[in-house]
């Protein structure tokens, strides 16, 4: 189930996002925190079964676009249609009113969910 992102789940956030090539540094994985935690624009959801297990964040331009910005799981729980979900989810929650789009790192994964 895809769940907003909140302050209590930092830590786990910020786990999962470190897997993401770009997201490598401390100090870069706290200022994209930060972004999702204070931008208005900039959404987090996480991905929970019985655990979280992984993370989707989005970035919603002035040009009614939905930018997938970030999409990550953790590795034990790969190749078993998590990633999948969670870019069905995002597209439920938003296609209605936003075209989504993918950056450079996300644009791989979302061609082969067949986005």
């Amino acid at each position: 189930m895809l769940i907003r992102y909140k302050k209590t789940f930092e830590k786990i956030a910020m786990g999962l996002l470190s897997f993401m090539p770009d997201e490598k540094e401390v100090k870069k994985l706290q200022y994209t925190i930060k972004e999702y935690e204070s931008n208005p624009d900039w959404h987090l959801y996480l991905w929970k079964e019985e655990d979280i297990l992984g993370a989707v964040g989005i970035r919603i331009n002035e040009d009614d676009k939905v930018i997938i910005q970030h999409i990550t799981v953790n590795p034990s729980h790969r190749n078993v249609g998590i990633g999948k979900k969670m870019i069905q989810g995002i597209k439920e929650q938003y296609s209605h009113q936003y075209e989504i789009r993918a950056t450079e790192l996300t644009e791989g994964f979302l061609n082969k969910c067949k986005f």
